[in-house]
């Protein structure tokens, strides 16, 4: 059996659900397509590499999970861990599939997807001149990606449009800012969180400090609007800077230690003092931990629209190939109990969006003059 082979044959085991009536039925269908690859490759109009098929198989499986899981090969692995890094070549969006096709999450604040007008929920259906059904989430991703000043076109599906947008987007080098803050009138502390980034709380509290100790701020806004997330730690951190205690959010999945509740400590790092959180559709992931724990503490007022509705954790695993995969090891759960995946938090006051470019100006940005209007009562 060749090592493709025997990848493929890993992920459908372990990817099938438990009412398989045996292992027996497992290698039939393993035989199955061994016969299905063989016809290919003896009867096909074209040549095919067999080593792609089994690539584009394996990604079958795992995309028929959900929406997150995906294949990596050696490059693409290499290329997703200097990513981590924090700083990389790209467009600033952060995407997921859905039906087959690449959805944006949220565009990233002052990158060149944000610059370009391309908004959380946008369906890109065409990646230069590569169309993006059937490829997937990672090849996506290696669409996207150039040298930095080259230019890409982004064809996109919008609800609300009849035709399809045209978006040029040029590559940049993306270093993600965590935090912006300023003093709005009425003393009303501003807190722009973009990402949960691993020095993301450390940032939100020095700015909470000077709001606190010169500014004497009488209440605080917190803007999660088109956040895509990050790090599980920095969300239970910035939760906690605004509870005195109680659960902040839990995770299950199949293995006990992926099992685990977190928990405020003791101290409200404002006192008490009034608290609006700002979300919408670009809303993901930690920042749908943040406002929905806050919403079920009744500790700050949720404003704007229902979050995207991304409560799962991911783990990178390596392979014996050279490449990883991206899979879904668990979901995250309020402390309502209520679970985030495909669900989202819906905000305690709808107010949508009139097409903010989040630059701070009330007189352009109607949920922002709606929450100052609203800490004034």
């Amino acid at each position: 059996m060749t090592k493709v082979l025997r990848i493929l044959l890993y992920f459908i085991i372990f990817s099938m659900p438990i009412n398989v009536k045996s292992s027996t039925d497992v290698y039939e269908k393993l035989d199955l397509f061994g016969e299905v690859l063989e016809k290919i490759k003896k009867e096909y109009v074209d040549d095919v590499d067999q080593s792609e098929a089994i690539d584009s198989a394996i990604n079958g499986v795992l995309q028929s999970l959900d929406p997150y899981s995906a294949y990596m090969s050696p490059e693409l692995f290499e290329n997703m861990q200097t990513d981590t890094q924090g700083k990389f070549g790209g467009l600033g969006i952060e995407i997921g599939m859905e039906s087959g096709v690449v959805k944006v999450i949220s565009p990233i604040d002052d990158t060149p997807a944000a610059k370009a007008g391309i908004k959380a929920g946008d369906y890109i259906v065409k990646i230069g001149k590569t169309q993006v059904q059937g490829k997937s989430l990672m090849e996506a991703v290696k669409l996207m990606r150039g040298p930095v000043g080259t230019p890409i076109e982004l064809t996109i599906r919008r609800k609300g449009e009849k035709k399809a947008l045209i978006k040029k987007v040029v590559r940049e080098i993306i270093v993600v800012k965590s935090v912006e803050a300023k003093l709005l009138k009425n003393k009303i502390g501003y807190l722009r969180l973009k990402s949960f980034n691993s020095n993301s709380s450390d940032q939100l509290i020095k700015k909470i400090d000077i709001f606190e100790n010169k500014e004497k701020a009488n209440g605080y806004i917190l803007d999660l609007r088109n956040n895509p997330g990050g790090l599980l730690t920095q969300a239970i951190n910035i939760t906690d800077f605004f509870l005195d205690d109680g659960e902040i959010v839990s995770t299950k999945g199949r293995k006990i230690f992926e099992n685990r509740r977190f928990f405020a400590k003791k101290g409200d790092k404002l006192n008490g003092k009034p608290l609006i959180v700002m979300i919408n559709n670009g809303s993901a992931s930690a920042s749908e931990i943040v406002a929905g724990a806050l919403k079920d503490h009744k500790r700050a007022i949720i404003l704007g629209e229902k979050t995207y509705g991304k409560g799962s954790v991911q783990s990178i695993i390596p392979l014996s190939d050279g490449g990883g995969m991206r899979l879904t090891v668990s979901k995250y759960y309020l402390p309502s109990g209520e679970s985030i995946s495909e669900i989202g938090v819906e905000p305690d006051i709808f107010v949508e969006e009139n097409g903010s470019d989040f630059q701070i100006n009330t007189k352009s940005d109607n949920q922002l003059d709606y929450a100052l209007n609203l800490l004034a009562t």
